[in-house]
């Protein structure tokens, strides 16, 4: 057989031999292949019954893409993508670079990062590996004010790790980070916007009055606030997701599958169990749609491919208003999970500590009645 080739996460392997036209097997780039064949057969006569392997790209066609999230309109007129992959905890080397490679390959083209979870070059360098165009991919990271440096340096080093010339959203890790206040630190955001090397600005973990204190000197509003949001952190987060609203500013979800990564048997169960059997969709993919349906742009992730198919796919789930507010009811009852189990073990501490304060008590005679 003259030549071979196969494909793999998008990529295409053209094997020939340098004996034959290199077009005749690769005619998407004959110039190049011609190039390479000319360049080696001057060589040495020798080379020519060696073979090479060309690799080269192919997108993904939008019939392959799996990406029913929305595109969110941010308030500077960029856009990011409804659902985005997160690097949070994620081990720091090969995990992260073939995790965003997997996420990459499955459809995902956000790509969320941070000073702080030490990973931006390994998120670069599975980004520059899977041969997108840099326009099609998302990116965030956060000044996390890692190693006492300022936003300036932070966001050249960052640039520098991730390998691009500009970052998708740059984000203020939380308030506490924002030194030596929040007026100076947003502006600097606001030139680092101003000066191109990110196209939009936003925050993190901001509560109603950091947001407060930010916008009476702010030249540009926050793209985004990014927060924790799921069942059991909605009642706590409604106010400020009503402020966000109504100030113009996109929020993000981060953690939405507490509620069966972190207290499954919690109320919650109930309404998305009746949700997910109604959908014949998982329990993480109703949480996913739940958090959509609030608004949210949502961030998550997972080592497994198939669970990250399933959170594209969940993009195409609808609640109902019923099956909403079941979550939130259920949400607003807290995480407190109390079985039998639980009960037996609470008596027992009971009994044990008051059967040490009655031997205290008769050790230095204290009468109890």
């Amino acid at each position: 057989m003259m030549a071979t080739s196969y494909s793999k996460n998008g990529w295409t392997l053209v094997k020939f031999d340098l004996n034959y036209h290199a077009a005749h097997y690769a005619p998407e780039f004959p110039r190049l292949a011609d190039v390479w064949l000319s360049s080696l057969r001057q060589l040495s006569p020798c080379l020519q019954t060696l073979t090479t392997h060309l690799k080269y790209y192919s997108p993904p066609t939008p019939s392959e893409s799996k990406m029913p999230w929305d595109i969110i309109k941010f308030n500077d007129g960029n856009q990011i993508p409804g659902i985005g992959f997160g690097t949070w905890k994620i081990p720091v080397g090969d995990t992260t670079v073939d995790q965003v490679d997997q996420a990459i390959s499955v459809g995902f083209n956000h790509i969320d990062t941070a000073q702080a979870y030490r990973n931006e070059e390994e998120a670069g360098k599975a980004i520059h590996e899977s041969g997108l165009k840099r326009d099609e991919i998302f990116i965030t990271t956060k000044y996390s004010g890692l190693n006492g440096l300022d936003i300036e340096t932070s966001i050249k080093n960052s640039l520098k790790n991730l390998g691009v010339q500009y970052i998708d959203l740059y984000l203020i890790h939380h308030p506490r980070l924002a030194v030596p206040d929040i007026p100076t630190a947003w502006r600097q955001m606001e030139g680092l916007k101003n000066a191109g090397l990110v196209k939009s600005i936003g925050i993190s973990n901001f509560e109603i009055e950091h947001v407060d204190t930010l916008l009476a000197s702010a030249k540009i509003v926050p793209a985004v606030n990014q927060i924790i949001l799921h069942p059991y952190a909605y009642k706590r987060q409604a106010p400020l997701l009503e402020y966000l609203n109504e100030k113009g500013i996109v929020y993000e979800a981060y953690s939405p599958l507490i509620p069966v990564t972190q207290f499954p048997g919690g109320p919650v169960d109930k309404p998305v169990k009746a949700a997910a059997k109604r959908l014949n969709a998982t329990d993480d993919q109703i949480l996913l749609a739940w958090a959509k349906a609030k608004g949210a742009v949502v961030l998550t992730s997972s080592s497994k491919k198939y669970r990250l198919e399933g959170y594209l796919e969940a993009g195409d789930l609808v609640l109902t208003d019923d099956e909403i507010k079941a979550i939130d009811d259920a949400g607003a009852k807290g995480t407190r999970i109390f079985t039998a189990r639980t009960i037996v073990r609470r008596t027992a501490a009971v009994l044990f500590a008051g059967a040490i304060a009655l031997g205290v008590c008769s050790y230095l005679g204290i009468d109890v009645v």
